[in-house]
């Protein structure tokens, strides 16, 4: 879906429901009327939707109630758990109408919802919101959304008028994996940035100094473009050495790791990393480069 076709579909105002008005579920709301779309409010405490209803939103009385004002439902719960039991008096309600689910949770809970709203006669879409609420409407404001291709194009209206809307496939697990990766990604690389400030730190070095090195320079110029240059390779399982071999990588990691000790900052992190490259050595990529630690990546963990 291209970005006009998500601009296109904002101008027509589409009733939706939004279930749950937790932080993020009041501005989901917000949004949706301040972009013209009637809107139906439901929460468990009644007094969350006052400023909403103040805004023109309408207040449902009752699950079945917000159900069947419209025909899509946003939920944006704590748990899968929660919306069986929300939804749980709103089941006949539900035929016939659409559900897209903006909680978090794992590739098994998806399975197990959808086959939950497929046995009602439910349309359902799983999805991921990548913004804090703040930056919800904006255009660069990333959801992602995975399952139902019909369910995504008839209500993109709704969906659209949210932020960019990326439909990332049919299979219903890949909108909340693709969540997962990507936060692992921002805590592994916050984690890295502040084991890295504490190992300068341990020297007297700001983390405001080290910064306009780490973020101004190093991250931009020389991480970014190469991982998105040697991305190619790991499809591949292509890793050659000539520029340096994993063997290499592992001193360096076996030196971070004694630097943090001799520093008396924390070495669970390099030490971590420095274990997960002997792994792959002892595999027999020792003449690859630093790449061939992805093998292990894609293998479980080893049973202690």
């Amino acid at each position: 879906m291209t970005h006009h076709e998500a601009s296109a579909a904002t101008t027509t105002p589409t009733p939706v429901s939004v279930v749950g008005l937790g932080p993020m579920g009041l501005v989901l709301a917000e949004v949706l009327l301040a972009k013209g779309h009637p809107t139906t409010v439901w929460n468990r405490t009644e007094e969350r939707a006052s400023g909403l209803v103040a805004q023109g939103a309408r207040l449902a009385r009752s699950i079945t109630d917000a159900v069947s004002a419209s025909p899509v439902t946003l939920m944006c719960l704590n748990t899968y758990d929660t919306m069986y039991e929300v939804f749980a008096p709103a089941h006949d309600a539900l035929r016939g109408r659409a559900l897209v689910n903006l909680n978090s949770g794992t590739p098994q809970e998806v399975r197990a919802a959808v086959a939950w709203a497929s046995e009602l006669g439910a349309g359902y879409l799983d999805g991921a919101i990548m913004v804090p609420p703040p930056l919800v409407g904006q255009p660069d404001a990333v959801f992602l959304y995975s399952g139902d291709r019909a369910v995504f194009d008839e209500h993109l209206a709704p969906l659209a008028s949210l932020g960019d809307p990326r439909f990332l496939g049919t299979d219903p697990a890949l909108a909340v994996l693709y969540n997962t990766a990507l936060l692992h990604m921002m805590y592994a690389s916050v984690n890295g940035f502040l084991q890295a400030s504490a190992l300068v730190g341990s020297a007297g070095v700001s983390a405001v100094d080290f910064s306009k090195l780490a973020l101004d320079w190093f991250a931009p110029t020389v991480l970014d473009p190469m991982l998105a240059r040697y991305a190619p390779a790991l499809d591949e399982a292509d890793y050659p050495g000539e520029l340096g071999t994993l063997v290499m990588n592992a001193n360096a990691l076996e030196h971070i790791t004694r630097a943090s000790a001799e520093q008396g900052v924390h070495t669970d992190l390099p030490r971590l990393m420095h274990e997960v490259a002997e792994r792959a050595i002892r595999q027999g990529y020792g003449e690859h480069n630093y790449l061939a630690v992805y093998e292990v990546f894609k293998q479980a963990s080893p049973t202690p």
